[in-house]
């Protein structure tokens, strides 16, 4: 029998999902020792500090992610990262293969003239605040005007849309940051805008999204029904799935009673940002209106300024680099996940960019791992430990995490919450050290 050794960098989904594939292609005479490396206190990547925490259900992956820390031949280290505490060349060199899974966590840049003005955020710091990571939980976010415009047309866009819109006692049942509640609820915006750049047939949300929206009790969801009955009658019948899904849901939102609530959502499509104004902070987003000519997008002539106190854009995400891996377009440069010449692999959105929902990363982890299996030499790596690498390094283990975690839903439950997250990263070190 050949156990080797593999290394894999960051415990998000698409890191659990990895280990889960070597766990499931495991064999008596090929076995896996699988450590996951993390740079923060807790594991869990976006199921944690991504997804909107007035969505549990989507949570509940985290399951599947304890069931494979806790399945044998599998170490947490946490609160080492990778370029700070140690190599890619040191990993590379006592382990048979190192898979990163670091994700994408840069935003992307709007490229416009005063988008670096006071009150101009990105989703990329906007959701890990409200979702306590400790990194941005000193983020100032500027609540105190009466409209915020949000700038995307998917999934994130719509979190933070919605998150700005609901009223903030929609949340007390929730594990979001103590510290965004209190902020959510002294917040004076009731308007809340989110711009697309292209038609409602070409928005990236999914229609479990959309469909979610009318269910807003203290919120009007308002779409322009001649946008959305445009859209439709510009795809016809042989529009995909997903987007007939997607336009039957707005549809269903430009058909429904008006509501008369204080908050209100709106969305806008076909407006493109060209400039945010402003002297010191935010005051006005000034929009080129688009058109679909020919199935393409191409601007009228005409523009459109909506004034507002709070601009976040939310088009997408780039990975951060890491020393002596090879980035390319905002990803890991790979090839169906091998980086080439190394025994170094990809997967999630650090392989192929921020794309798919959490479940897409099951099937890509698969794909690469067995591609991994193919690659291993007959002779494993015997080459030391990483422990003796990272000597008197305050490491959270698995026992570590399971620490943290039984604290913060003990704390949670006095609360009717699922949890109350621990946001301070001193705490959380001390947590983990508990008895």
């Amino acid at each position: 029998m050949s156990t080797y050794r593999i290394a894999i960098v960051g415990a998000g989904p698409a890191g659990y999902f990895a280990a889960q594939a070597l766990q499931n292609l495991a064999t008596p005479e090929k076995e896996f020792a699988i450590d996951m490396i993390e740079r923060l206190p807790t594991p869990w990547g976006l199921v944690r500090s991504g997804v909107a925490p007035d969505h549990p259900k989507i949570k509940t992956v985290s399951k599947v992610f304890e069931k494979i820390a806790t399945a044998g031949n599998f170490r947490l280290f946490g609160n080492v990262e990778l370029g700070r505490d140690i190599t890619t060349d040191q990993l590379v060199d006592i382990y048979d293969a190192v898979i990163v899974a670091t994700g994408s966590s840069l935003g992307k840049k709007l490229g416009i003239p005063g988008e670096d003005l006071h009150a101009s955020l990105s989703a990329a710091d906007f959701v890990p605040w409200y979702n306590a990571h400790p990194d941005y939980k000193d983020l100032e976010v500027p609540l105190d005007c009466e409209t915020a415009v949000v700038i995307g047309a998917g999934n994130v866009a719509m979190d933070v849309a919605r998150m700005l819109a609901l009223d903030p006692g929609e949340l007390d049942a929730t594990d979001t940051a103590h510290h965004a509640i209190d902020r959510f609820k002294t917040s004076k915006i009731r308007r809340v805008i989110l711009c697309a750049r292209r038609g409602p047939e070409h928005a990236a949300f999914t229609a479990p999204e959309l469909r979610e929206l009318p269910k807003l009790e203290h919120t009007n969801v308002i779409m322009n029904k001649a946008e959305v009955d445009a859209a439709i009658a510009r795809v016809g019948e042989n529009a995909e799935k997903d987007v007939k899904s997607n336009l039957s849901a707005m549809e269903l939102i430009t058909t429904r009673d008006e509501t008369f609530h204080d908050r209100t959502l709106e969305f806008k499509f076909l407006i493109a940002p060209t400039e945010v104004l402003g002297d010191v902070r935010t005051e006005a987003v000034v929009f080129a209106v688009n058109k679909v000519e020919d199935g393409k997008i191409v601007p009228t002539g005409e523009v459109e300024t909506i004034r507002c106190g709070l601009v976040i854009s939310a088009i997408g995400y780039s990975a951060e680099s890491i020393n002596g891996v090879p980035y390319k377009n905002g990803k890991i440069d790979n090839n169906e996940g091998r980086v080439e010449g190394t025994n170094i692999y990809a997967v999630g959105w650090a392989k192929r960019g921020p794309s798919g929902v959490i479940g897409t990363n099951k099937s890509d982890a698969s794909d690469v791992i067995k591609l991994l299996i193919e690659d291993l030499t007959n002779s494993p790596k015997k080459k030391g430990d990483i422990s003796s690498l990272l000597p008197g390094h305050e490491i959270v283990t698995q026992e570590g995490w399971e620490k943290i975690n039984a604290t913060e839903v003990t704390r949670g439950e006095t609360l009717g919450k699922p949890r109350v997250k621990a946001v301070d990263l001193a705490e959380l070190l001390y947590l983990a050290k508990s008895k």
